[in-house]
């Protein structure tokens, strides 16, 4: 199989396929500890890596924790906060969009780790020099290398990370950022870039319903009705636990909460915040 030239190569990353094993991150460690390339020197073996993985646990309530697990390199934005900070042009970007440190003109340059707002950007003290993700360009760019994606995604078992040509909407890569929900980092709420996070989860609202206290019985099918300030509606029922969730909704606004069961009372509460991930309770439902 022969290698063409992609015109925009690109990383698609699904964050719920993540399950936080660290080959990629070990796949890059692997890559960019061992030599010096012409793009870049090689990463000193502890203190950074050029491909982060970020875990956070998410809920308010022992009773219903969740995690999330998100890859996050470079994003190789189309307007790099990087490039604009360096001097003498030490920071560019291809004409394939990957965006890259010259590691020859970067020396001494620390204002360019300083200006990156994902914190991708890490300062070799011994070198005095800021390094990055390449996105394995120097091996994409070399006939003579036998794999067809960067070390990072070659090494995931669970395909979190997808690689093809953003400039060409026939690739998977493209069609799997079509069908998913577009997610920059923190940081990045506006920029594009050629690695497209997908799904990365905002926040949740989550509750238990049962039925009146003394049956200790949870309550399976209630209907759950979320509205937020603007009369916007999320609809969801209990489980077989009597669980109810309303994920990926905005952040940092006021919901009412709405349960209905037949034969029961309505409960409506209100004022319920998403400034962090939220579970309501255990509600009770009284007879009607």
């Amino acid at each position: 199989m022969l290698k063409t030239k992609m015109k925009k190569p690109g990383i698609a990353i699904k964050s719920s396929r993540c399950m936080a094993f660290y080959a990629c991150f070990m796949a890059c460690k692997d890559e960019d500890c061992r030599w010096d390339t012409k793009l870049s020197k090689a990463e000193p073996e502890l203190g950074q890596y050029w491909m982060n993985i970020k875990e956070w646990e998410r809920g308010d309530n022992p009773r219903h924790v969740k995690t999330a697990t998100v890859p996050t390199p470079c994003s190789h934005c189309e307007n790099p906060a990087c490039a604009k900070a360096a001097r003498d042009g030490a920071v560019y970007k291809r004409p394939d969009g990957i965006v890259i440190i010259d590691p020859e003109k970067a020396v001494g340059q620390k204002q360019i780790v300083d200006a990156c707002p994902i914190h991708a950007i890490f300062w070799n003290e011994a070198l005095q020099l800021p390094q990055k993700c390449t996105m394995c360009a120097e091996l994409l760019d070399d006939p003579d290398y036998p794999g067809y994606e960067p070390r990072c995604v070659e090494a995931c078992p669970n395909q979190a990370l997808v690689f093809g040509d953003l400039a060409d909407p026939d690739s998977a890569v493209s069609k799997l950022i079509k069908a998913n929900k577009v997610t920059p980092p923190e940081g990045l709420r506006s920029e594009k870039g050629n690695v497209v996070h997908l799904n990365i989860p905002s926040r949740f609202l989550a509750g238990t319903v049962a039925y009146p206290k003394e049956l200790e019985e949870v309550a399976i099918g209630a209907k759950v009705k979320v509205t937020d300030e603007k009369g916007k509606v999320y609809e969801t029922e209990t489980n077989w636990a009597g669980d109810w969730e309303i994920e990926n909704l905005p952040r940092d606004k006021a919901f009412t909460v709405e349960i209905e069961m037949d034969g029961f009372k309505p409960v409506k509460y209100e004022g319920e915040k998403t400034d962090r991930d939220h579970y309501v309770g255990i509600t009770y439902l009284e007879k009607a």
